[in-house]
C-alpha cells in the first residue's frame, strides 16, 4: 500500500478543499505555494458518494494521480457524514454507517493514511451567537460569543445519547481502519462548550474507548485554544503527541478563549494570542511528523468569494488567489526553517 503523506520524517504543510474538483490554476499556485498536501474536508464530495453512498475507487485513483503530478499528494480525507438522523437511532440510519465502512475500504485500497469521520450533533450553535469580527488593518475573521446559560442536566443527558451513537459507530469504523490500513482521526468539537460529542473531556474519551494505534486525532490548535488557550494546547500536545496519537495539526490562532471571555476570535497566525512558534517546537519534541494545516484563515483585501455553509463570515477553505492562505503557508515555512535551521 501507498503511504501517500505518512511516515515522512520533515513536518509538512496541507491545505484543506472541500471540493474535489480542483482547477489545474488551483493546484498550480498550491504547488507554487510550496504545499505538500491535500486534505479534503466534505465527505459528499468524492464521485461515486451522491450515486452509490461512497467514493468510486477509479476515480480516487484519477484524482490521486492528478494531485501528484503537482507534486502534491492526498493526506487526509472526510467519510460521509453520519447525520442527525444516524445519532438519534432511527430507522434505516444505519445505511449511513455502512456507507462509511465501505468509504473506508476504498480510501485504504488507495493508499490513503488519514480519514475523519463527522458526527451531527456534536456542538451546540444555538447556545452560541457568530459575528463578523474585525482585525488589523479591516481583515475580517470568525467571532462567536457564549449567548445565555444552558440546561446542564440535559445537556449531560443528550451528551450520552451521542456518545452511545459515536461509540457504536467506532466499533464498526475501527476495525474496518485497521484491515485497511487508514488511520481514524476525530477533530474536537467547535465550539467546544460543555456537554459537547468532542470538547475536552469527551476529545480524550476516543482513545480511552479505543486504544487502537489507528485511533487519534486531527488536532486542531484553534479549537482547543477556544477552550482553554496556550497552556491546554502544550498540555494536550504533550500527552497526545507522546502517545503517537496525533495524525495531523490544524496550525491556527485565535484570540480570546471561552473561560477568559466568553467569546474568542479567528486569527492570523501571527495575530492570535498564541505563540505559534512553542506550539510548533512542542509538536518536533513529541515526534509529530505529519502536516500542519492552516485552518480557518479570515479574509483579507481583495477576496471575495463564497464561504462555507453555516459560517457566513470567514473563508475556512482554500480558493485560488486566498492571500490569508499564501500568507499562512510562507509563515508555516519560515517557522519550519528558523526551527531547522537554528536547531531550536
Amino acid at each position: 500500500m501507498e503511504s501517500g503523506c505518512e511516515g515522512v520524517a520533515r513536518l509538512k504543510i496541507s491545505i484543506t478543499s472541500y471540493r474535489t474538483d480542483l482547477s489545474d490554476k488551483d493546484l498550480r499556485q498550491l504547488s507554487q505555494l510550496g504545499v505538500d498536501c491535500i486534505d479534503f474536508g466534505d465527505g459528499s464530495a468524492f464521485p461515486g458518494v451522491q450515486e452509490e453512498g461512497y467514493p468510486d475507487l477509479d476515480a480516487l485513483l484519477r484524482l490521486k494521480r492528478r494531485i501528484r503530478s503537482y507534486g502534491m499528494d492526498i493526506n487526509r480525507v472526510t467519510l460521509p457524514d453520519l447525520s442527525a438522523a444516524y445519532m438519534r437511532n432511527e430507522p434505516d440510519a444505519e445505511r449511513e454507517l455502512e456507507n462509511a465502512v465501505m468509504a473506508l475500504k476504498v480510501f485504504g485500497e488507495a493508499g490513503i493514511p488519514i480519514a475523519r469521520q463527522r458526527f451531527a450533533a456534536d456542538t451546540h450553535p444555538e447556545l452560541l451567537v457568530q459575528y463578523r469580527a474585525v482585525h488589523r488593518g479591516g481583515m475580517v475573521a470568525r467571532g462567536e460569543m457564549v449567548a445565555g446559560a444552558a440546561d446542564a442536566q440535559a445537556l449531560l443527558e443528550a451528551y450520552w445519547r451521542h456518545w452511545e451513537r459515536f461509540c457504536e459507530a467506532y466499533r464498526r469504523l475501527v476495525p474496518a481502519a485497521e484491515d485497511a490500513g487508514v488511520r481514524l482521526g476525530i477533530h474536537p468539537s467547535d465550539v467546544p462548550l460543555p456537554g459537547t460529542l468532542f470538547g475536552g473531556l469527551g476529545y480524550r474519551r476516543v482513545i480511552d474507548a479505543f486504544p487502537s494505534p489507528s485511533v487519534g486525532y486531527v488536532y486542531c490548535v484553534g479549537t482547543r485554544a477556544e477552550e482553554g488557550g496556550s497552556a491546554l494546547v502544550l498540555d494536550e500536545i504533550r500527552q497526545l503527541g507522546r502517545r503517537g496519537r496525533i495524525f495531523l495539526v490544524h496550525f491556527r490562532n485565535v484570540r480570546g478563549s471561552l473561560p477568559t471571555a466568553k467569546a474568542f476570535e479567528e486569527a492570523l497566525l501571527d495575530d492570535g494570542d498564541l505563540n505559534m512558534f512553542k506550539v510548533l517546537l512542542e509538536l518536533r519534541r513529541v515526534g509529530f511528523d505529519g502536516c500542519l494545516n492552516p485552518d480557518h484563515v479570515p479574509i483579507l483585501e481583495g477576496v471575495d468569494f463564497p464561504t462555507r455553509p453555516g459560517w457566513p463570515n470567514t473563508c475556512i477553505h482554500w480558493t485560488y488567489g486566498n492571500i490569508g492562505y499564501a500568507y499562512s503557508i510562507g509563515y508555516i515555512k519560515a517557522l519550519l526553517f528558523a526551527m531547522t535551521e537554528y536547531g531550536v
